[in-house]
């Protein structure tokens, strides 16, 4: 049986769906079926099916985006059944300024994941991008505030995106390491 991961993001710009996308690849390389789904097509009621679940969303002043906010709400019959109790789970975000919250917004995208009892999956130091300028609690990244509203958007740079991979790749493995060591 494949191992199944469930991308849910929100995204104004087309920022954070980029590096979505970068995660959704990463995870591909390790033969795994991928969901990616923006939050509005996403439904909670598909997360009982999948090995693991990947959230992420602009950051807000330090916090998690109104958008997947909302979607995360719904959560509560999982909660309550313990649906997700020992699933992986893996955050992303993406801020407009270099000081605009990055840590805390993975921090408060973890939090729910640790309400319903999840494994949360950061990335290491041993992963060479992150050690250069990662964060452990998931990948958060910078795309800078658009000066010129009629120049090009600032979106994540190939080393934003190796990050996103990095981590895509990184879930996958221990889904799968996950699952396979529950059936044994």
């Amino acid at each position: 049986m494949t191992t199944r991961i469930m991308i849910v993001y929100d995204s104004e710009n087309g920022h954070t769906e980029r590096l979505a996308r970068s995660i959704a690849e990463g995870a591909r390389q390790e033969n795994t079926e991928v969901l990616l789904k923006h939050v509005k097509e996403a439904d909670v009621k598909e997360l009982g099916s999948v090995d693991a679940i990947i959230w992420g969303c602009p950051g807000h002043f330090g916090t998690i985006s109104s958008g997947l906010k909302s979607w995360i709400d719904k959560l509560g019959y999982l909660w309550a059944q313990g649906k997700l109790v020992d699933k992986i789970g893996a955050v992303f975000c993406t801020t407009a300024t270099v000081h605009g919250g990055l840590e805390s917004t993975l921090l408060n995208l973890i939090t729910p994941m640790l309400h319903q009892g999840m494994v949360i999956v950061g990335l290491p130091a041993n992963v060479t991008e992150n050690a250069l300028y990662g964060s452990y609690y998931g990948v958060g990244i910078t795309c800078p505030v658009e000066t010129d509203p009629n120049g090009p958007p600032n979106f994540p740079t190939g080393d934003d995106l190796a990050l996103g991979r990095s981590l895509g790749k990184r879930v996958a493995e221990m889904a799968g390491r996950y699952r396979n060591a529950a059936k044994e």
